[in-house]
């Protein structure tokens, strides 16, 4: 009975890993909280200084940002959904929940791509032009990223990388994954709704 218990444990060593990996990960995040923060609030700050701000600015495609939206934040559910299914064992299901979260990613960049080709401004048109280029862009760059990174961990645990006890990278993945989201509701709410 004890050794069946302590198979199911992880060892020290990974458990010392894990820490630091989680550490190294939480300073990656917060890197990236600052980067973009430092972009947002230079966006408010030129938007409400009035300087140069194009009255009116050019309309934006709200309902396909908003239809967009939903696909980027039904990705994180999928994802959510994934990591739970990895811990109870069910690698069918997480495979199946992962690839959803991968493919509903995809389907946002193409809206982002669309509504690129169809918006009434270019980077080079000034500060809104240049303000949205940039924080969406960068924004969409994080979520091909992000999709490259979930295409590595599902390789990874189709390889047999990760056990139903050791799994830190795919709730790495989950956490960058839900992060993306969270910056998404920051630009689609000063981009769209303000």
């Amino acid at each position: 009975m004890a050794v069946a218990s302590i198979a199911h444990q992880p060892d020290q060593l990974y458990v010392e890993t894990r820490e630091l990996r989680i550490q190294g990960f939480l300073l990656f995040m917060v890197s990236d909280l600052v980067l973009f923060s430092s972009f947002i609030f230079a966006y408010l700050y030129l938007r409400n200084s009035g300087q140069g701000w194009p009255a009116g600015g050019p309309k934006l495609d709200i309902a396909l940002a908003a239809l967009n939206s939903i696909v980027l934040f039904g990705s994180g559910a999928t994802m959510h959904f994934a990591l739970e299914n990895w811990k109870h064992g069910n690698f069918s299901k997480f495979a199946n929940w992962i690839v959803m979260t991968i493919i509903l990613g995809a389907g946002f960049l193409s809206g982002q791509v669309m509504e690129y080709i169809h918006i009434g401004a270019r980077w080079s048109d000034g500060i809104f032009g240049a303000s949205f280029y940039t924080l969406t862009g960068m924004h969409g760059l994080h979520v091909f990223a992000g999709i490259i990174y979930l295409t590595v961990l599902l390789l990874q645990a189709l390889q047999g990388k990760y056990t139903f006890t050791k799994y830190t990278g795919l709730t790495l993945g989950t956490l960058y994954w839900h992060f993306v989201d969270v910056i998404w509701v920051v630009l689609f709410s000063i981009f769209y709704l303000l």
